[in-house]
């Protein structure tokens, strides 16, 4: 049986135009036709099958060429842009459950040892996933056997990616004495307090490191300095308030951690292409796309 070719038929019935979330826990469905739309999001720790199309992916500063038969497992929060670049493209994504991950770690003979790891990897995806997936998303169908049936396959899931070639980093991420771990730390606490002025020796600190290890593996996972991260969030967030109309172009700035409008406004259109002024007045014009097509699922309204 062809599982991709019976996934990507089951996202595009089940699925509209962007995200749509699902009844199963932590699955949400795309499908995208649009080529002019560039999205912009944050991706949790997650999994993500391609089925259908090709889509260029910006992720931690790394360029990927994603087609069908492709996953891509993020291990940290890591800003993203993409472009579809063949439609209709189509896929279907699974957030990471660290807890159900760690749990089956446990049960586990292997042994890992931890160096510097990266936060995002691409591969292709063996019949096994393959076949857990199609499952997992056959649900959809029958919706009075998520309950019983969703937390044994999505466990199944995960099991198939710990023993794929990305095993390695999603281990490094469930475990927390891994310098993965340690860096998902500093990188939770940048996420929550991104308008704050940025010391390298306090997110060292709370990674358990020292500011040149802790840079070294921040790179390593993330594709960027620790500041470059931080502008990354700082601009995303700015331009979800500004498209979500949540203030102008100075409070929206200074909320994100701006002090100089002028700033604010030359980086955001290095960025975005545009001003930030003109991209939200060219958002309000009637032919403008939906926020969820420009910022995916849940990173919408960070």
């Amino acid at each position: 049986m062809d599982h991709l070719n019976e996934l990507r038929a089951l996202v595009e019935s089940h699925g509209q135009e962007g995200p749509t979330e699902t009844d199963v826990d932590g699955l949400t469905l795309y499908v995208e036709t649009d080529l002019s739309v560039t999205t912009y999001v944050v991706h949790r720790p997650v999994l993500a099958l391609i089925l259908g199309g090709a889509k260029r992916t910006v992720l931690g500063g790394r360029v990927f060429d994603i087609e069908p038969g492709d996953y891509v497992a993020v291990s940290v929060d890591l800003p993203a842009t993409g472009q579809v670049t063949q439609p209709p493209y189509s896929a279907v994504t699974l957030d990471l459950d660290l807890g159900l991950v760690a749990s089956l770690i446990e049960e586990e003979s292997a042994t890992s040892r931890w160096g510097a790891a990266a936060g995002v990897e691409v591969n292709r995806a063996e019949p096994d996933l393959l076949d857990a997936m199609w499952r997992l998303v056959r649900l959809l169908d029958s919706p009075q056997d998520i309950a019983v049936l969703a937390p044994m396959i999505r466990r199944e899931v995960f099991w198939r990616i710990l023993q794929s070639p990305c095993g390695p980093m999603v281990r490094q991420i469930a475990l927390g004495d891994s310098r993965l771990s340690q860096v998902s730390r500093a990188i939770t606490w940048l996420r929550t307090n991104f308008a704050e002025t940025m010391r390298v020796e306090r997110l060292a600190a709370l990674a358990g490191m020292s500011p040149a290890s802790f840079h070294r593996h921040f790179k390593a996972a993330t594709a960027m300095s620790p500041l470059q991260y931080q502008k990354q969030i700082r601009l995303q967030t700015a331009r979800a308030r500004l498209l979500a109309q949540q203030g102008d172009v100075a409070g929206v700035g200074f909320s994100v951690g701006y002090e100089s409008p002028s700033q604010f406004s030359r980086e955001y259109a290095r960025q975005f292409g545009v001003p930030p002024a003109r991209d939200a007045a060219r958002f309000r014009e009637p032919q403008s796309v939906g926020l969820a097509s420009i910022f995916g699922a849940s990173e919408m309204s960070p």
